[in-house]
């Protein structure tokens, strides 16, 4: 699995752009919300990525955050949901406004992404409500490589994601990674 890349980008051609990394050149499709964000061409990226593996093609995703690619491999874990309509969901809303239609249950602003129906969007907001993280849900709070560091390093010690997102609100915005780890733990230490 190619799970980060990071190199020159070369072109961009919505929704897919070229990332040469050590002089080969990575075809890889991004939500419009990266694309926006992406430099000019000739500048350095870096970008976590998703292989998607089929039978006639080898297909990768990229995306400038952790917590965008987290959110795309929840909404590929649906029936019925591809990468291309898990690209188009994170290309309309970004990863704290999809996270905010999901907890509000806004499936109006669902079925304004190309591709998305009624039955997609309400099938969307009742398998995610479960697999947004709070941590994810409340923006904001930290950075997206420290929420999703801490966070990660919290679930795989069993917490679960109220708790993480819970901890996370606690602890300082600016706050280093290790030191963020042991705070969070001793707040929920306590918290039991």
């Amino acid at each position: 699995m190619i799970g980060r890349l990071s190199g020159i980008l070369l072109q961009k051609a919505p929704p897919q752009i070229l990332l040469e990394v050590q002089g080969v050149g990575y075809e890889v499709d991004v939500p419009m919300n990266t694309f926006y964000d992406l430099p000019a061409p000739g500048q350095p990226v870096v970008l976590w990525t998703h292989l998607v593996v089929r039978e006639d093609a080898h297909l990768l995703f990229g995306f400038l955050t952790e917590p965008e690619r987290h959110l795309f491999r929840q909404l590929l874990k649906i029936s019925g949901v591809g990468p291309r309509l898990a690209l188009a969901v994170l290309s309309g809303l970004s990863v704290a406004e999809l996270s905010e239609t999901v907890r509000s249950q806004d499936g109006a602003r669902l079925t304004r992404i190309p591709g998305i129906g009624k039955k997609t969007a309400e099938r969307l907001l009742l398998e995610l409500k479960e697999k947004v993280p709070e941590s994810i849900v409340l923006p904001g709070a930290h950075p997206a490589s420290t929420v999703g560091e801490i966070g990660h390093a919290l679930t795989a010690l069993g917490y679960n994601d109220r708790e993480v997102g819970w901890a996370l609100r606690q602890i300082p915005a600016e706050i280093p990674l290790e030191e963020g780890i042991r705070q969070s733990l001793k707040l929920l230490s306590r918290k039991e």
